[in-house]
């Protein structure tokens, strides 16, 4: 703290010879003037001293007979000076202050995190229809609007939270993992019913809405109804008097058999890189780019492209990026599989489709998978004993009686 106050307050360097040094700096310290960082080297002594301090050393000097003179100076009151003199340097300094200002009165990043089922393409596409968009001023945002308007878009989302972090936009959602079931259509609507996707035994099964048609252990073939959109209303007297039309909502699990099957040539092209490459530079603002013409004599080709944000400050988002876009020339070559690396890579296919499967959900019973070779390649194939939601829903298939139940009742 102390330095800072130096140097704000300015303070110099001195160098002392002469009659009687060590008594001048003795004088100096009976009138209260400080000193500091006192070196002797041979008969010259160095020194600093502060600013105001230094014009009370003339009468001292004299009468020790000694000669003083600046070596160097610190402080804000020598470093203004020179700054007022350079005016490149002052109209600089004064443009990217406005720059910064009128900067920071717009929204240049907007950053969504917490979205899983919502895509970011979906959600940055509807913040554009909403307005919300890179640019933008920071007064026109309205952020306890938009939470609402994301939550009424999306029945995804359970909450919602918006934020000005600096000139960035941080958006964070939270979803649903649970199925929200649809409400009750009117009687006049043509409902739905819930259907299996293929044949199968039913393993497990809750339903929540709808008329069940089937049970645990019952048979199904693909597009059976297993659960109906249609529920019945009775009357007093036990007769149907009209059909309510829902949207089903149940969990139902069908055991299935799957099939698997891969092919695998015996040849196959792999890129072999030259070593020749290369390297554009590209910057990109706002909505304009500036590239140059590229002038490939390159016959094949693939690039690498890398880019970076220009940010000002930590907080402060500038709609300027500067890139680099790298071609790397290369050259088709045939080779052929062995029998170890076709065997790997099928392998690597058939663990690739397994881990797609349990992504979605399934549960995979049983698998028996073979290789087999062929003349022209290989091929993997097999069967799969899979437990999984398999069903969908479609517009319901049965006749809308409700209102001629209704003038039956009322005759």
């Amino acid at each position: 703290m102390t330095e800072w106050v130096k140097r704000l307050q300015g303070y110099v360097k001195i160098r002392v010879w002469g009659f009687a040094p060590q008594r001048f700096i003795n004088l100096c310290s009976n009138k209260g003037i400080l000193l500091w960082n006192i070196e002797k080297q041979e008969d010259v002594y160095t020194m600093c001293i502060g600013l105001r301090s230094f014009y009370e050393l003339r009468p001292i000097a004299r009468k020790t007979k000694v000669r003083v003179v600046i070596s160097e100076r610190y402080g804000l009151p020598f470093f203004v000076p020179g700054m007022l003199r350079r005016k490149a340097f002052l109209a600089g300094l004064f443009l990217a202050v406005a720059f910064w200002l009128i900067s920071s009165l717009f929204v240049w990043d907007i950053q969504v995190t917490g979205n899983y089922q919502v895509t970011d393409d979906v959600f940055y596409s509807f913040l554009e229809q909403e307005g919300i968009h890179t640019g933008m001023r920071r007064s026109e945002l309205n952020i306890g609007e938009l939470e609402k308007q994301i939550r009424r878009k999306f029945s995804q989302v359970t909450w919602t939270s918006g934020r000005l972090d600096g000139t960035r936009l941080v958006i964070e959602v939270k979803e649903n993992d649970m199925s929200v079931p649809e409400v009750v259509q009117d009687a006049a609507g043509a409902g739905k019913d819930l259907v299996a996707e293929c044949n199968g035994v039913i393993t497990d099964m809750i339903v929540r809405c709808g008329v069940p048609k089937v049970s645990i252990g019952s048979e199904v073939a693909k597009g059976d109804i297993l659960v109906e959109g249609r529920i019945p209303i009775y009357a007093e007297d036990g007769t149907v008097r009209e059909y309510r039309s829902v949207t089903p909502d149940a969990d139902i699990v069908l055991e299935h058999t799957g099939t698997f099957q891969a092919y695998l040539p015996a040849d196959y092209i792999r890129k072999k890189y030259t070593g020749r490459q290369k390297t554009f530079y590209f910057i990109h603002f706002g909505d304009r780019e500036w590239k140059p013409e590229k002038k490939m004599d390159f016959l094949q080709y693939d690039s690498v492209l890398e880019t970076c944000p220009v940010k000002a400050l930590e907080y402060l988002q500038i709609p300027c990026m500067v890139g680099r876009i790298t071609y790397r020339e290369y050259q088709k070559t045939e080779y052929y599989y062995t029998v170890s690396e076709a065997e790997t890579v099928l392998q690597k296919k058939i663990m690739d489709f397994l881990e797609t499967l349990d992504e979605k959900g399934v549960q995979i019973i049983s698998k028996d998978v073979k290789i087999e070779t062929k003349r022209a390649g290989w091929t993997a194939h097999g069967e799969l004993l899979l437990r999984e939601a398999a069903v969908s829903l479609v517009d319901s298939r049965a006749e809308d009686t409700g209102a001629e139940d209704l003038d039956r009742n009322e005759d």
